[in-house]
């Protein structure tokens, strides 16, 4: 059986750049470590945006720009990515709050069954949430797992309803 860990936007922007916070910063030793003890294929998606994300309609509705590719920002946070270093890893770019790819690529890489996948990362209430439905829309037999003490939402309150919403989903949150 196989294990599947979803490192969700672990980005310099979303920890201590333009849209980081108190929140994101304060679960990065347990992301490490998360990352550290798993024992099991690794994917990590990276929110992407170019040069015209305010004129997009995300930007329009959240005008504040935020990892933009190739910059400091959109990079994953270097201790994050060095806590997988000799683990399988996959990194997938992403330009909206789920990933269709990351879901597709896990199907398409399934040389044996699913034990279950993990999702940890930021920000909860956005694509933490998004992914996690995504993942539970196509592998419905499958224990989707969020570990919440891994996870920050934009606020403390849309985080904890993002995991109220989840756990109706049948996703397991620990």
């Amino acid at each position: 059986m196989k294990k599947i860990l979803v490192v969700v936007d672990m980005q310099n922007d979303f920890i201590d750049g333009s849209l980081g916070t108190a929140e994101a910063r304060s679960i990065v030793k347990n992301v490490v470590n998360k990352i550290k003890d798993f024992d099991g294929e690794i994917f990590y998606t990276r929110d992407t945006h170019r040069d015209n994300y305010l004129n997009t309609l995300e930007g329009r509705n959240l005008p504040v720009i935020h990892c933009v590719e190739y910059t400091e920002g959109w990079k994953i946070k270097q201790e994050v990515m060095a806590a997988s270093e000799g683990k399988q890893v996959v990194v997938i770019d992403k330009p909206t709050f789920g990933s269709l790819e990351l879901t597709q690529r896990i199907a398409e890489d399934l040389t044996d069954p699913l034990e279950s996948i993990m999702l940890i990362g930021l920000c909860t209430d956005i694509c933490v949430i998004s992914n996690a439905i995504n993942l539970k829309s196509r592998f419905w037999e499958t224990p989707i797992i969020v570990d919440s003490s891994c996870c920050a939402g934009v606020t403390p309150q849309s985080h904890a309803n993002a995991i109220e919403a989840m756990k109706m989903c049948q996703i397991t949150i620990i």
